[in-house]
């Protein structure tokens, strides 16, 4: 899978480890999520991260943090975080989801709306009304693994409604 600007492998699927965990490894491309980074929570999942090599930030709670090779972050259930890469480097993230739910049906569904949005990548990524009515469809589509904190749920909620309404699909 490749969203804008990270790649992600599967290393043990939902299936694979019977609804238990979801294992990714993820290449963050340099200055990924630099621009408005996703502010989210995991209503009903702990989300592990390893950096396996370089440097990038997280956001958990109220802050940001840096986490360089070998260091290891665990968030709970409900917690407010998001990651970014600020380097010129590529950084390598070793990520789970426990239990799996369905992130990996979230993420393929993310390169979905993104192919959409750009054109199968032939055009660059802009946040502009057409593509927050397509990911806020997206989020709405995922409360139970997912939930915006910033842009707040009740925008992401209204919007998801609204899209809807006028037909936006992915």
């Amino acid at each position: 899978m490749t969203p804008v600007g990270m790649k992600f492998i599967v290393l043990q699927s939902n299936a694979d480890s019977g609804g238990k965990s979801l294992d990714l490894h993820w290449e963050l491309l340099p200055k990924c999520n630099m621009k408005n980074p996703l502010v989210h929570i995991h209503p009903n999942a702990i989300e592990t991260y390893e950096v396996l090599e370089g440097e990038m930030e997280f956001f958990v709670k109220d802050k940001w943090m840096i986490a360089r090779t070998g260091d290891k972050l665990t968030v709970p259930k409900g917690v407010s975080h998001a990651f970014r890469n600020p380097t010129e480097k590529i950084v390598t993230v070793y990520n789970t989801h426990k239990p799996a739910l369905r992130m990996e049906n979230y993420f393929e569904d993310v390169c979905k709306v993104l192919d959409k949005l750009t054109d199968n990548k032939t055009k660059e990524f802009k946040m502009n009304l057409k593509s927050m009515l397509y990911m806020s469809v997206l989020m709405n589509n995922y409360r139970e693994e997912i939930v915006a904190k910033s842009p707040p749920d009740a925008t992401i909620k209204l919007l998801g409604f609204i899209s809807k309404l006028i037909g936006v699909n992915y």
